[in-house]
């Protein structure tokens, strides 16, 4: 065990390493999501009404744009996965004796840890979108995108993988992770959508992440009909984190 979490644990150091000698991935990471917010917030924030609670979409649109944080770091770490294995360091990993699950345990941390600092980073935000926080509701956000953080860097170290280029690997981002994002109630309410898109809604795992964290920023108050409960939305978070690390550990362990 001990052998286990020392593997882990500099792999998990490495990520950090590399992200403070490359603080240009802060700009990519945490910029394109505020001009994000911003400017979308900004440009409906007089259209639009959040089921009746009044706020407006600054405000309804600030914990999508956390979790666009989060998926955005999500991707540039897994990013390294492609990297690693054309300089040949990945190899040199694969060989030692440990086992895989330590391997995806460390890149999977080390990237959750970027995610989850870069996004409690826009929390001091908030005010500006009219929304108060305080030290309960700070630690609850930080358990919850701590979560969503190694379910989506999960999830991207599996599709990074199987990857020979970081072109593919961006294509099949785009494909997969960008709408996984839309399609979760983040940037518009699921009561106004037609019924498909609802019922995709409903299926998709990062959309309890949100509602979550919604819900801790605004303490039970829902915003809009039909959004899961907390309970829900933290154990299906919780099983989605599961399943993402099982899946991704599996597929490394394969020759």
């Amino acid at each position: 065990m001990r052998n286990y979490f020392l593997a882990a644990e500099t792999l998990w150091l490495r990520e950090i390493v590399r992200f403070v000698r490359q603080r240009n991935r802060i700009v990519g990471a945490l910029g394109t999501p505020l001009l994000f917010w911003l400017i979308i917030g900004s440009g409906l924030g007089r259209s639009f009404q959040a089921g009746g609670s009044g706020g407006g979409y600054l405000e309804y649109f600030f914990p999508g744009t956390l979790a666009l944080i989060v998926l955005f770091t999500a991707i540039f770490s897994t990013i390294s996965i492609i990297e690693d294995r054309q300089v040949g360091f990945l190899q040199s990993v694969l060989v030692a004796p440990v086992p895989r699950s330590a391997v995806t345990l460390g890149k999977i941390m080390g990237a959750t840890t970027l995610a989850v600092l870069q996004a409690l980073m826009f929390l001091a935000l908030a005010p500006i979108a009219g929304i108060s926080l305080d030290l309960q509701k700070f630690f609850g956000l930080a358990g919850v995108l701590t979560m969503m953080g190694f379910s989506l860097s999960a999830l991207g170290y599996l599709i990074a993988w199987r990857m020979e280029s970081t072109q593919g690997f961006h294509a099949i981002m785009n494909l997969l992770l960008i709408p996984l994002w839309l399609l979760s109630g983040a940037l518009f309410p699921p009561s106004g959508a037609p019924g498909w898109i609802r019922g995709i809604i409903r299926a998709n795992p990062l959309t309890y992440g949100i509602a979550a964290v919604r819900q801790i920023l605004f303490w039970g108050n829902r915003m809009e009909s039909g959004l899961p409960s907390l309970a829900a939305s933290l154990a299906v978070s919780a099983l989605f984190c599961v399943a993402a690390f099982i899946a991704t550990t599996l597929v490394a362990g394969k020759r």
